[in-house]
């Protein structure tokens, strides 16, 4: 049994996260105020929310937090929140390379970890940064039990339709 049997995977969509309680949905979004591709369209499709807020935190960069690592939470409905955690710079794979920024997302996920405890929530999510940051599942679960896991918060991954896992 190695730790990472924490976390709980299952197939299926993590914008209809099963359970009891109050969920929270954490994704990764980019530092350039970009909603437009991936995992973000099926959140925009449930619930227009989290764009909304995602855009004018964004807009109003200059008077708040919105930078890499950052956390916004919005709420969605009765029991579930959409954490809007800023984990790529940019959207692009350039010179750099990939968007992804582990740094970031390990410091979202700590400040994601506060506000779960604080609402007494679990946490939902697809593999995130995975997809079109192309970031690594095998460093981004280490970050999710740590920041998560470590602190007895309930995580569960989705797998959408037949995408195998990397």
């Amino acid at each position: 049994m190695s730790e990472s049997s924490e976390i709980t995977y299952i197939r299926g969509d993590a914008t209809a996260p099963s359970g009891k309680g109050v969920k929270v949905i954490a994704h990764v979004c980019n530092d350039l105020g970009g909603w437009g591709k991936g995992f973000v369209l099926a959140l925009s499709r449930r619930w227009p929310e989290p764009e909304k807020e995602y855009r004018a935190w964004h807009r109003d960069r200059a008077n708040n937090d919105f930078a890499l690592g950052a956390t916004q939470l919005v709420r969605v409905d009765r029991y579930i929140w959409v954490a809007n955690m800023i984990g790529q710079r940019g959207t692009r794979t350039g010179s750099k390379g990939v968007p992804v920024r582990y740094e970031a997302i390990d410091t979202a996920l700590s400040r994601l970890a506060d506000k779960a405890l604080e609402l007494g929530a679990s946490v939902h999510m697809p593999r995130i940064g995975c997809g079109l940051a192309g970031g690594k599942w095998s460093r981004i679960e280490p970050l999710i039990n740590e920041r998560l896991v470590s602190r007895a918060i309930p995580v569960t991954v989705y797998d959408h339709g037949t995408e195998a896992p990397r």
